[in-house]
């Protein structure tokens, strides 16, 4: 009877230890090459971009150049100065943006590379090819959410515009030990408003391989607890039930008692 409880215990053990660590058959994948393209993010309808438009002769690409006038105080001597900074560009529902000379530009849906070279192309009829035209196009909103079983769940700001799923977890001071890592769930919506919920399993080596291994803007991650939390949650529930039944009844016990005396 000890030895069938004591390999019980063990075999519990074992099946709880290969739920807890991430991509545990990664030798497997040793000799596994499989080419993949870099991520680039594509542009969403709701995202606020920045581009800027360079020449050598800065009067030739100002007036592709839209900028805004910020306050901005200092610390030192509690003053107040103006600033400008590029205007940034909202894209609309129907993925285009207004472009000062150029008029409506569609953007959803490419890459910000993509982006660049289209402005870029054009531009040409407007700036002489040695003006050396660069156009940088940035995504300063692209953010995810990772919410559930985590350390420090919220809102991230992406500076890079690329960030994948364990990326997204050590922002949020990892999983918990009660978190399902064969369970993560990400929601994605898409260019024309459509929400999907995608599974991935960081036990497997192979999560790599995913397509949505990588994040895109406004994902949200979100980490299921398991049934131990579940329980240990119900427990502090019925606990929290029951202490305030007995002092219901007890005050009305007082109450009645006081009453009748």
């Amino acid at each position: 009877m000890t030895c069938a409880v004591a390999a019980s215990m063990l075999f519990t053990a074992c099946t709880s230890y290969k739920n807890v660590p991430y991509v545990m058959n990664s030798d497997s994948l040793a000799h596994v090459i499989q080419a993949m393209e870099l991520y680039d993010a594509k542009i969403m309808p709701k995202d606020i971009l920045t581009i800027s438009v360079n020449t050598e002769d800065p009067k030739i690409s100002a007036p592709y150049n839209l900028t805004i006038q910020t306050n901005a105080t200092s610390t030192l001597n509690n003053s107040v100065t103006t600033q400008a900074s590029l205007m940034p560009y909202l894209v609309s529902n129907d993925g285009t943006i207004e472009f000062p000379g150029l008029g409506t530009l569609h953007v959803a849906g490419m890459t910000k590379n993509e982006c660049e070279h289209m402005i870029k192309e054009r531009l040409k009829p407007f700036i002489k090819e040695d003006a050396k035209a660069v156009v940088t196009v940035r995504m300063p909103n692209f953010a995810i959410s990772v919410v559930g079983e985590v350390n420090h769940p919220g809102q991230f700001t992406i500076s890079k515009e690329k960030v994948n799923i364990f990326e997204a977890l050590a922002l949020a001071g990892d999983m918990t030990i009660y978190g399902l890592r064969d369970n993560v769930k990400i929601l994605r919506e898409d260019a024309q408003g459509v929400r999907q919920y995608h599974t991935l399993n960081l036990n497997d080596a192979k999560v790599i391989f995913s397509p949505y291994y990588q994040l895109q803007q406004n994902d949200i991650v979100i980490v299921t607890p398991n049934k131990t939390k579940a329980k240990n949650s119900d427990v502090g529930t019925s606990t929290s039930l029951w202490f305030s039944a007995t002092s219901i009844l007890v005050s009305l016990a007082s109450l009645l008692y006081n009453i009748l005396k």
